[in-house]
């Protein structure tokens, strides 16, 4: 995920200019612990998704200042005394320990998420890194599986965001973390290769509007059948749109629809909003549905881009059960899928579920990768031993827990999740049948 980046010089100036200052005053070797956490819950939510703890270790293990790196420095800090760069050139994270929890983990508010322990002044080389790692993938993550839980285990929800993500960079990690995150296809051609995430796509309203009722003739409409005849799906199509006396449906769109069906008889999904979705898509998409079952194939469905979701997908869930009530050839069609791809967010999902929509999947983009509810989680990388001294950070609204801790999660007798237990790294266990006290670490009067 690092498009070519992440290096050791992808870190903040006062990262650098703290280790100066340890280096020159000899404290760069002090022995300290630095802990990572949240203070609230994105999306106005109790929970987060952790993620991105496998980049970061990566990026540890290849740590090191190249020589154009300490070139720069050496000229934007003239001041600096020369054997410092020296120490740069060979930092060594062997003496780093990092613990994390695991990837993909629900972990909540003041939880150390990571904890970081080396040499003062290498570990405060790592921090900038890790927040950018781990910051946005866990945001990600976490809006994914927050869409998910709204939409419901069923449906299928594919991450179309790529054109609306920050930058190259911001595409790729949110296709991976997305599908971390509960997502179950993506768009992202790229991201499906390097990643082994399934890919799904369908067509654009310009592949529709390309087509004139002029080219409804040309259209090459035979097809093989999966037995290897020969099937002409366009006089198939014909026929049917006579028999139904749908005639007034655009011709284009009929045509687009035709040649997309024959180029993908197995993966035939239609955008059917392009001109008037019950009077014209849903009707062209019934027609030419009906002629690959013909031909022995199955249609996949239908998307809907605009208009109103909810009503729109029960009204053509109407539509094809009623055709294949009427004739049991084309009782496939009732349960043909019903993509919707419009702005998609938790509250339209909400809503939608509210009116029982009959949407079975949802292209979700901007909203998905974007994270437009909450641009950034807030996670921190606070100092909390030093020399195994403890630290903490006094002020209002941003004080930090002191020492080394870890989380305990703590389950009942059906193994449902009772609570987090923060505890020091070196404090005994609860005892079962033995009555403890606990705090909460945001309760300002402990």
């Amino acid at each position: 995920m690092d498009g070519g980046f992440v290096r050791a010089a992808l870190t903040d100036a006062y990262q650098v200019t703290m280790a100066y200052g340890h280096w020159k005053h000899g404290r760069a070797e002090e022995k300290s612990a630095f802990e990572v956490t949240f203070r609230t819950g994105p999306f106005g939510g109790p929970f987060a998704v952790f993620a991105g703890s496998e980049d970061f270790l990566e990026f540890v293990g290849k740590f090191a200042f190249n020589d154009d790196d300490l070139a720069f420095l050496m000229k934007s800090y003239p001041e600096m005394e020369l054997g410092f760069f020296d120490w740069l050139r060979n930092v060594d994270t062997s003496k780093v320990v990092i613990r994390s929890v695991k990837e993909g983990t629900v972990v909540f508010p003041m939880e150390p998420l990571v904890t970081v322990e080396g040499p003062l002044a290498v570990v405060q080389l790592l921090e900038t890194a890790l927040l950018n790692l781990t910051n946005f993938a866990s945001l990600v993550c976490t809006n994914a599986l927050r869409h998910r839980i709204v939409a419901g285990p069923s449906a299928t929800l594919v991450e179309f965001g790529l054109r609306r993500a920050q930058g190259p960079d911001g595409a790729m990690t949110a296709s991976f973390y997305s599908y971390a995150g509960g997502v179950d296809a993506t768009s992202n051609v790229l991201a499906s290769e390097l990643y082994g995430i399934p890919l799904r796509g369908t067509h654009s309203h310009s592949y529709v509007q390309s087509y004139s009722g002029e080219d409804l003739a040309k259209v090459n409409g035979n097809i093989k059948t999966p037995n290897g005849e020969s099937r002409s799906l366009l006089a198939s199509t014909l026929e049917h749109r006579r028999r139904l006396g749908w005639t007034e449906t655009n011709q284009g769109e009929l045509a687009a629809f035709l040649s997309y069906a024959q180029a993908f008889p197995t993966g035939f999904l239609a955008l059917v909003d392009t001109y008037n979705t019950l009077g014209s898509g849903v009707l062209n998409f019934i027609m030419v549905g009906m002629a690959l079952m013909d031909a022995g194939y199955t249609p996949v469905g239908v998307r809907l881009d605009s208009g109103d979701l909810a009503e729109l997908s029960i009204l053509v869930r109407e539509k094809w059960k009623s055709v294949a009530a009427e004739d049991p050839r084309y009782e496939k069609l009732a349960s043909c899928t019903i993509m919707a791809s419009d702005n998609i967010n938790e509250e339209s999902l909400l809503e939608m579920n509210e009116r029982h929509h009959e949407i079975n999947s949802f292209g979700i983009g901007t909203n998905l990768v974007t994270c437009q509810a909450q641009p950034a989680l807030g996670l921190v990388f606070k100092l909390v031993e030093i020399n195994d001294r403890p630290r903490m950070k006094i002020c209002s609204g941003k004080s930090t827990l002191p020492c080394k801790k870890s989380i305990i999660r703590m389950y009942n007798s059906s193994t449902s999740r009772v609570l987090d237990l923060i505890v020091l790294c070196d404090q005994p266990l609860p005892r079962l049948g033995k009555e403890s006290t606990f705090y909460s670490p945001t309760d300002q009067g402990v």
